[in-house]
């Protein structure tokens, strides 16, 4: 079963509405910021997610973990992060010592996430693991349930819910600025280059495109429609004498019909490039392109006749979308309140997915 929670998901727009506000307005309690440790020290986290400490009112860097003594090394110097609080994998749970972790951040290849969060979990601390949450559906329930046996928040990477254009977007589909919505787009693809590189192995990816890029589509198709999708259609193609394709697929594309008739279209590319989110409804669209990137957001919004609007959203809950996602769990942990995307969102989008690569492989639509 699909987890029901068509107003939780109409409701999301309202909710970063209010993370916004809250980011703002919060104290930080005791003058403490939260300390994060990050576990897996690749490109996204390096040169994205550490540098936005600088960024944050309620959290800090203050431990790291990998498997190669040089990153530890260099990133440990970098930002003066003791060599106590540098763990390898196998020394990992040594962190429960630390008082100075209160919040683990997984940036690991997919088949890695549930090992360490529960790890984590285990350990006495919140975890933030990114997206998609795991390679199953099965590990995702495995991942909630560490985290509240252990009373610990548990919120997945997806970064859009604080990004200022879909955080006004959501809002402006909530509230019928477009009118009733009737067709929703998103698709998301980059063309994948190294044939080696970990996101095209199957056992540390779990999947092609579909389990990197296609999250996103994933995702957007949700928080714009405001209600869960109830059939899926898929059609894959993916050249296997291409060498990047050998273990993992390439193109996906579906379709979504919810319960209000609203008909949703996702891709998830490893071959082309796209960043596109698009809604229309019966008085006009919201469309945004691109929709999902690390910078450069732009939203255009029509509204019946008149003429297309270049929207300049208003500031979202932090100075960019990185330093407010984790200032967010930094204060979901203080007022222990759960994430605006916490655990059971990862685990509706691996739902969801495994009902697309049910449906490509039996060709035929997928009741949910």
């Amino acid at each position: 079963m699909l987890l029901d929670r068509r107003t939780a998901i109409g409701g999301l727009g309202a909710a970063a509405i209010t993370a916004a506000a809250g980011a703002q307005l919060v104290g930080n309690r005791g003058g403490r910021k939260l300390g994060y440790a990050i576990v897996g020290l690749g490109y996204y986290a390096t040169r994205q997610i550490m540098p936005q400490f600088a960024n944050c009112t309620h959290s800090r860097l203050t431990a790291l973990v990998s498997g190669t003594p040089e990153k530890l090394e260099k990133f440990g110097a970098e930002y003066k992060i003791p060599v106590a609080s540098r763990y390898s994998y196998a020394d990992f749970d040594r962190i429960r010592d630390n008082p100075d972790v209160d919040i683990v951040y997984v940036v690991l290849p997919n088949s890695m996430h549930a090992e360490y969060t529960i790890r984590a979990a285990r350990a006495g601390k919140h975890v933030l693991c990114e997206k998609p949450m795991a390679i199953s559906s099965a590990e995702c329930e495995a991942m909630i349930a560490a985290c509240r046996a252990a009373g610990r928040k548990l919120m997945i990477g997806y970064r859009s819910h604080f990004e200022p254009h879909n955080i006004e977007a959501m809002r402006l589909a909530r509230t019928g600025a477009i009118g009733k919505r009737r067709y929703v787009q998103s698709e998301h693809g980059f063309s994948a280059g190294d044939p080696k590189q970990w996101r095209l192995k199957r056992a540390l990816s779990g999947g092609g495109s579909m389990m990197d890029i296609g999250i996103y589509s994933v995702q957007a198709l949700r928080y714009m429609a405001g209600e869960e999708p109830i059939a899926v259609t898929a059609t894959e193609h993916t050249d296997r004498n291409d060498p990047r394709f050998r273990e993992v697929e390439d193109r996906i594309a579906w379709s979504f019909l919810y319960p209000s008739g609203l008909i949703g279209q996702g891709l998830s590319s490893y071959s082309s490039h796209h960043n596109h989110i698009r809604l229309t409804g019966d008085n006009g669209w919201i469309d945004l392109e691109p929709g999902t990137g690390y910078d450069g957001h732009r939203m255009i919004v029509r509204r019946g006749w008149d003429a297309p609007q270049d929207i300049k959203p208003p500031p979202g809950p932090g100075k960019n979308q990185f330093a407010a996602q984790l200032d967010h769990l930094a204060i979901s942990a203080l007022e222990n309140r759960e994430p605006i995307v916490a655990g059971a969102e990862g685990l509706q989008d691996l739902r969801l997915i495994e009902a697309i690569y049910r449906s490509a492989k039996e060709g035929r639509t997928i009741r949910l």
